[in-house]
C-alpha cells in the first residue's frame, strides 16, 4: 500500500510550501494518526518517510521538527528570503584570497597553444598522467607521506576519490566506521552505495581504539572513513600518538581506511597522515579545490598497492576520472609554486577570521582551531540546531545545522557549523554579531 507515501506527499507538500515553517514540531505519531484517522503504525511509516526525504529530524525526547535546510544542504523553498534580501552564505567554505585569479592565470598561457590545448582536452585515465602522479608524490611529500606514483589516481574532485575509494572497499551492506560526527556528504555516499555507517565513540584527542576494536567485533567493519587533521565540523586535529595507536588498531584487525585530508593544508603541526604509519591500509584522499579553486579542481587518492586496480575500475565505473585540462593545471601551478603560495595566503587568511570568531563569539562554547576555516558552535540553551538555524536565516544568515553532521540520528547535537571562507572579512564581522545576537535574544527577525 502507498497510503502513507501519498499522507507524507502532502505533508511535504506543505514544508517546500512555507506552511509548515523550519524548526516546528509536528505532533506526536498518536496525535498525527488520531488526526488523520489512520492506524499509528501508518503514521510511523509517515515519519520514517519524512525522515527519509530529508524533511523532518526526529530527535529522541524531544519530538520531530521541520528541518532548517534541504537534504542537499542548500536552502529549502520554505526558507526563501524576501526579494532583495542578500544571504551571508556561511554553509558554504570555498576559500579564496584577494590577487589568486592573477596568480593562476600566467602558468595557462602555455596550455592556451592549441598543440598544448588539443592534448589537454583529451580524455584522462583513472591513472591521470605521469607529470601529474610526480607532481602529487611531490606535494605529499612534504606532509610526511613518501607515495610511489603508481599508487596515486585521479577524480574530479574529492568527493569522487571518497565515493570511488568506499566502492571499491565496502560491499552493499557492508558496515564503515566513522567519528560521530562527520562530512554529511560521506553520509549521502553511503546511502547511495547501501553501506551502514556506524559511530564509534570519541574523545577531544578523536576516534577510541577500543570503540574501533569493539565495533568490529560486533559484526566485522569493512572499512574506516576518518578526518585526522582539522575535523569537519569540530577543527580537532588527532595527535602523533592517538594516530599511532589506530594504526596499531587497525593493523590488528586488517581494517581499510579511508583517510580524508582535504583541509590538512591549513595544519602547520607537522602531524604525519595516518597513510605514513599503515600504508598498506589506508586509502588518503586529498584535492586541489580548498588549496586551489573549486571551479577547476582535481581530487586524488594515494591508495595500497595491491588496491590500485580495484579503485582505478571504481573510478571509471563512476565516471569520476579528472579532466585532462584540470590535470594539466594543476600540475603547472604545482610546479611553479603558485599552490604553495596560494597556502600560504590562505593560511594568514584563515587565522585573521578566527580572530573574528574569538572577538564577536566570546562568551559562547565554541570550538576550532585558529587554522582552520570552519568553527563549531555549542549554542546556548534553549536553542536547538534547526531552529537557530532558522532563526539566522530570517536574519539573512545561513548556517549549518550540527544534524547535518550527526551518524546517530538519537543523538543530535545542539550545535551549528560556522563556515568562514566564502565571504568578505567584513561581512563575516557583521554576520558573526548578528548571530551572537540572535543567540542571546537580543535580536528581532526581519
Amino acid at each position: 500500500m502507498d497510503d502513507y507515501r501519498r499522507i507524507a506527499d502532502r505533508i511535504a507538500a506543505d514544508i517546500t510550501g512555507g506552511r509548515l515553517r523550519p524548526g516546528q514540531r509536528l505532533p506526536p505519531q498518536r496525535v498525527f494518526a488520531r488526526r488523520r484517522g489512520i492506524a499509528p503504525s501508518t503514521a510511523g511509516r509517515v515519519y520514517a518517510e519524512l525522515v527519509r526525504r530529508g524533511l523532518v529530524v526526529g530527535e529522541v525526547g524531544r519530538g520531530t521538527f521541520v528541518r532548517a535546510t534541504a537534504p542537499d544542504g542548500q536552502p529549502g523553498i520554505a526558507l526563501t528570503e524576501a526579494a532583495g534580501a542578500p544571504l551571508v552564505n556561511l554553509e558554504l567554505n570555498y576559500p579564496s584570497v584577494p590577487g589568486q585569479a592573477e596568480l593562476l592565470a600566467p602558468a595557462l598561457t602555455s596550455l592556451l597553444r592549441p598543440d598544448a590545448l588539443g592534448q589537454a582536452l583529451r580524455p584522462a585515465p583513472a591513472a591521470g598522467t605521469p607529470a601529474a602522479r610526480e607532481a602529487v608524490a611531490a606535494l605529499l611529500a612534504g606532509s610526511g607521506l613518501r607515495a610511489g606514483p603508481e599508487r596515486i589516481l585521479f577524480t574530479g574532485n574529492a568527493r569522487q576519490a571518497i565515493a570511488a575509494t568506499l566502492a571499491a572497499l565496502v560491499r552493499p551492506g557492508g558496515r564503515v566506521g566513522v567519528e560521530p560526527l562527520t562530512y554529511p556528504l560521506v553520509k549521502e555516499i553511503a546511502a547511495r552505495l547501501g553501506l551502514v555507517l556506524v559511530p564509534l565513540a570519541a574523545d577531544a584527542e578523536g576516534p577510541l581504539p577500543a570503540a574501533v576494536a569493539a565495533a568490529h567485533r560486533g559484526a566485522p567493519l569493512s572499512a574506516l572513513y576518518l578526518q585526522p587533521a582539522l575535523h569537519n565540523p569540530t577543527s580537532r586535529t588527532i595527535g602523533a600518538g592517538r594516530l599511532r595507536e589506530l594504526a596499531d588498531c587497525v593493523h590488528r584487525l586488517g581494517t581499510p581506511v579511508v583517510e580524508d585530508r582535504i583541509w590538512a593544508f591549513l595544519d602547520t603541526g607537522g602531524t604525519p597522515p595516518l597513510a605514513a604509519l599503515a600504508p598498506g591500509l589506508v586509502h588518503l584522499v586529498d584535492s586541489l579545490s580548498k588549496r586551489v579553486a573549486p571551479g577547476l579542481t582535481v581530487g586524488f587518492a594515494v591508495v595500497p598497492e595491491d588496491r590500485v586496480e580495484a579503485v582505478a575500475r571504481a573510478v571509471r565505473s563512476g565516471g569520476w576520472s579528472a579532466g585532462s585540462f584540470a590535470l594539466e593545471a594543476a600540475v603547472r601551478w604545482l610546479g611553479d609554486g603558485t599552490v604553495d603560495r596560494l597556502v600560504a595566503a590562505k593560511r594568514q587568511d584563515a587565522r585573521r577570521r578566527q580572530r573574528l570568531v574569538a572577538e564577536k563569539l566570546a562568551g559562547f562554547a565554541v570550538r576550532s582551531d585558529p587554522a582552520a576555516y570552519f568553527a563549531w558552535w555549542e549554542l546556548p540553551a534553549p536553542w536547538r540546531a534547526d531552529t537557530f538555524t532558522a532563526a539566522a536565516r530570517s536574519h539573512g544568515i545561513a548556517v549549518t545545522p550540527g544534524t547535518a553532521f550527526c551518524v546517530d540520528p538519537s543523538r543530535t547535537p545542539d550545535a551549528v557549523r560556522l563556515g568562514l571562507g566564502s565571504v568578505s572579512e567584513g561581512r563575516l564581522a557583521r554576520a558573526l554579531e548578528t548571530l551572537a545576537a540572535v543567540a542571546r535574544g537580543e535580536a528581532a527577525g526581519r
